[in-house]
């Protein structure tokens, strides 16, 4: 059943991930009739919501964009910091849309960030415990009712953090998206094609979390479902 989880999502996933990056080449392909590059973008958006204190930089690699709240930067991958065209005009401002949010307090980043360590430290567990439980839990000294306790625990916390992605991730395309087009710095056309391309970023976010509450359910129902 695990291995049916894993092939349908990963299949999904592929299919999200190709046509994402189908999307992002062909509005790369059209120049932006305003001429501003993604860092001029960005660079914009900040100086506009009054942020002067984050920098926007480059960074090797494709689709590698992303804010950093620990640096305050808004690193954009060279597609997209010299991309002149409607693609990187979406993902500059949407990573702006995250800076917008550290700076405001945004609920949900907040919770985000203060998830961070807690999933990263759940995720090591989880490994630990499946490992082990491959052996009978022995190593570790574990029965199969705590090492259920802890993968479901472990699990639910991952889980979480891939929903709690989802509103900080819409919520900074939605940002993006207002900006571009109450600044005017795209056409009717050009704002279509900005808006098509954050709705396959966000799908992503949609899958991994569709996959991970699909596994935790895998996983309470071996643990716990064949209980009295």
């Amino acid at each position: 059943m695990i291995i049916l989880i894993v092939v349908v999502f990963a299949i999904l996933g592929f299919v999200v991930s190709s046509k994402l990056k189908s999307k992002f080449k062909k509005y790369s392909e059209t120049a932006l009739q305003a001429n501003l590059s993604g860092a001029e973008i960005a660079k914009l958006m900040l100086a506009d919501h009054n942020i002067h204190d984050v920098q926007v930089v480059s960074v090797e690699g494709q689709l590698t964009d992303h804010y950093n709240p620990a640096n305050k930067t808004v690193n954009l991958s060279p597609d997209v910091y010299y991309g002149r065209n409607a693609a990187a005009t979406a993902v500059a401002a949407h990573e702006c849309g995250h800076a917008v949010q550290h700076a405001t307090s945004y609920a949900w980043l907040k919770m985000r960030s203060a998830m961070v360590p807690v999933q990263n430290i759940s995720g090591k567990i989880l490994n630990v415990v499946l490992i082990a439980s491959l052996f009978g839990g022995i190593a570790l000294g574990l029965n199969n009712e705590l090492i259920g306790f802890i993968v479901v625990g472990s699990y639910s916390v991952m889980t979480l953090f891939t929903l709690v992605t989802l509103p900080v991730e819409f919520d900074a395309s939605k940002r993006a998206l207002a900006w571009v087009q109450t600044r005017n710095v795209v056409t009717r056309p050009e704002y279509d094609m900005a808006k098509d391309a954050l709705h396959w970023a966000a799908m992503t976010y949609v899958v991994a979390a569709l996959a991970s509450l699909a596994t935790l359910a895998y996983y309470i129902f071996v643990f716990f479902g064949n209980r009295d």
